[in-house]
């Protein structure tokens, strides 16, 4: 049996270099000083005895070896958080660390209404959340960094298992007083792909808004200029275009203080279900179950009250 084997604190920093492809980034994400990373960095590669990252000052790039060492070292962390959460799950459910990705069309418009009714529902539960689009989100559960995502659905997630809380409908936004003057509820063909206005790639309700279109030419002519619904909102407002919302944008007041309007996508599949995604056979699954029927309530007693 080999004598001295690999530390986790060991890849979790040859891991974070992978990730961020630079040493002090690296060592930023593990709350450590770059010298404390490179050092650790050092005695894996000697333990080894492989190269596992080729060093200049301009690159970090790593050997074919160490390409499949960081590989290896992603299913390690997830095993050894895997481990962690079969001791977590046996306790009392709902309370102690919990991190959840959120994605970004979705963290600032439900989460104010959402985490004060969990905070005193589950008081015991320290719930760490984190922003980032859609395919980092995914990425950051499958490599362990997660234990749940907030997200919408359809995406690409991989081995997951979900549970939906609610479906959040399309709308279109426009200026208002637009000549145009749409009707009540505004059929996909009434669109002008001239001046649609969409999330720039990598936000999902991108792709969910031009699937609800289902009008392939509105992918090629569409302007990707926004990098939050806020700003779209404000291009709006300045009469540059119209854009698509999600309701639970609206419904949090988005448009206050505009002369933005906002009329209901008619199509077949206008809308988005917003859900929590888990890692496949995750011993914390019953725990996941538990928060989403609390945030599915929460907004249903949202919805009432508003």
């Amino acid at each position: 049996m080999t004598s001295y084997l690999p530390t986790l604190k060991q890849l979790q920093y040859l891991v974070a270099l992978e990730e961020h492809g630079h040493f002090g980034k690296a060592a930023d994400a593990c709350f450590v000083t770059q010298s404390t990373l490179s050092a650790g960095l050092r005695e894996l590669e000697t333990l080894l005895g492989v190269v596992l990252v080729e060093r200049t000052r301009r690159v970090v790039r790593f050997t074919p070896l160490g390409n499949k060492v960081v590989a290896k070292a992603h299913r390690i962390l997830r095993e050894a958080e895997e481990l962690a959460d079969l001791v977590r799950s046996s306790g009392k459910p709902l309370s102690g660390d919990l991190r959840m990705s959120v994605i970004p069309t979705i963290a600032p418009f439900l989460l104010p209404r959402l985490l004060p009714g969990l905070r005193r529902e589950q008081p015991e539960l320290k719930l760490f959340l984190r922003e980032e689009v859609s395919g980092a989100a995914v990425e950051s559960l499958h490599h362990g960094q997660v234990d749940c995502v907030l997200l919408a659905l359809p995406f690409p997630a991989g081995d997951v298992e979900h549970e939906i809380l609610f479906s959040d409908a399309l709308y279109v936004a426009f200026p208002k007083d637009d000549p145009r003057d749409p009707p009540e509820k505004v059929a996909p063909e009434l669109i002008d792909e001239s001046r649609l206005l969409l999330l720039e790639d990598g936000h999902c309700l991108k792709d969910h808004a031009l699937a609800a279109c289902n009008r392939p030419e509105l992918r090629a002519s569409a302007m990707m200029f926004g990098t939050s619904l806020h700003t779209l909102v404000q291009m709006v407002d300045n009469r540059l275009g119209l854009t698509l919302l999600p309701q639970i944008a609206i419904d949090a007041g988005i448009l206050n203080n505009t002369d933005v309007v906002a009329r209901p996508l008619l199509a077949d599949h206008a809308s988005r279900d917003i859900a929590i995604i888990w890692r496949r056979n995750s011993p914390r699954a019953e725990e996941f179950r538990m928060l989403a029927d609390i945030l599915r309530r929460g907004h249903a007693e949202g919805k009432c009250a508003g």
